[in-house]
């Protein structure tokens, strides 16, 4: 499921977060689907084990897998860090146009349009 790409200017552990990363995001790997343990994703990746365990530490740190000892390192069922952050951040955005006054119609305008690049 995942490789290293020795010509990759990216070091291995950053090559292993951001591929499990992606099938996080794609749905390829669901909340709660197990990742290989440390040493034989390292021993099938040709290689250290503190490589899989580094990159195994940056996911948990940002949320998206859980370590639970014996029982292996775990999709988180918080899902994506970035589509949670993008949740709060719309939330917020809501209740602040509310605040405002706007219609929902033309906070969505006004976000559709900032996300397309332009002015509204």
């Amino acid at each position: 499921m995942f490789t290293i790409d020795p010509d990759d200017t990216a070091p291995p552990s950053e090559q292993i977060r951001t591929q499990v990363l992606a099938a996080v995001r794609s749905g390829d790997l669901a909340p709660g689907a197990r990742l290989p343990p440390v040493r034989t994703l390292a021993t099938e990746l040709g290689v250290a084990a503190n490589t899989v365990a580094k990159a195994y530490r940056a996911l948990e740190h940002d949320e998206v897998v859980e370590t639970r000892g014996r029982n292996g390192t775990v999709v988180s069922p918080h899902g994506d860090p970035g589509e949670r952050l993008a949740q709060a951040a719309a939330e917020a955005y809501r209740a602040r146009t509310a605040e405002l006054g706007l219609a929902p119609a033309q906070a969505l305008a006004i976000v559709t349009a900032a996300l397309s690049g332009g002015s509204r």
